[in-house]
């Protein structure tokens, strides 16, 4: 049997933290982290058969500086390379939905005027000089060839209004909202 010293439960601790480190990178299925546990077991109990004062001071150092570590440590750790590659970021403050090429193509179309090739019930195609744009109503039935406007592009859909049919140059002037 093994002398107890200090040295090897200060051992066996440190071991049982590599191994619960090295537990989040190994895919083990959970065996370095019974292994680990063992460890600190072991390596507590060995503080405790060596001095009272040092097996109370390992048990505390375990159980309130091992979690606190751990905190700190995935705090920081997405900020560093390694972290940055395993966890999932968000997306880029320039890639929101609405600076989207095509969506910026969309609202463009606010305020102008087109005309509903389809019915609209209420979704539907509508052109606007010449160009075929998929919109939605407001919920109301839109027969084809009525005059509509776009009123708003939300998440990239068009939003349309029925309006009387315009005058030629009043086609960009008219406030219809």
């Amino acid at each position: 049997m093994l002398p107890v010293t200090p040295t090897l439960a200060l051992v066996l601790v440190a071991l049982g933290c590599v191994l619960l480190l090295a537990e989040l990178f190994l895919p083990t299925g959970g065996v370095l982290f019974a292994l680990s546990v063992a460890c600190l077991i072991l390596g507590v109990s060995a503080a405790f058969f060596c001095d009272q004062t040092m097996g109370i001071v390992t048990l505390l150092a375990v159980f309130v500086g091992l979690p606190i570590l751990a905190g700190i440590g995935l705090h920081y750790w997405p900020r560093t390379p390694l972290g940055k590659r395993v966890f999932l970021s968000g997306p880029q403050e320039d890639a929101t939905l609405a600076s989207m090429p095509v969506n910026l193509e969309l609202e463009q179309l606010r305020g102008h005027v087109g005309r509903a090739v389809g019915t609209l019930r209420p979704s539907g195609i509508a052109d606007f000089d010449g160009r075929r744009v998929d919109v939605l109503t407001e919920g109301m039935l839109v027969e084809a060839g009525t005059w509509v406007r776009c009123i708003d592009v939300k998440a990239g859909k068009v939003i349309v209004r029925a309006v009387p049919k315009p005058e030629l140059g009043d086609l960009e002037t008219m406030d219809f909202s």
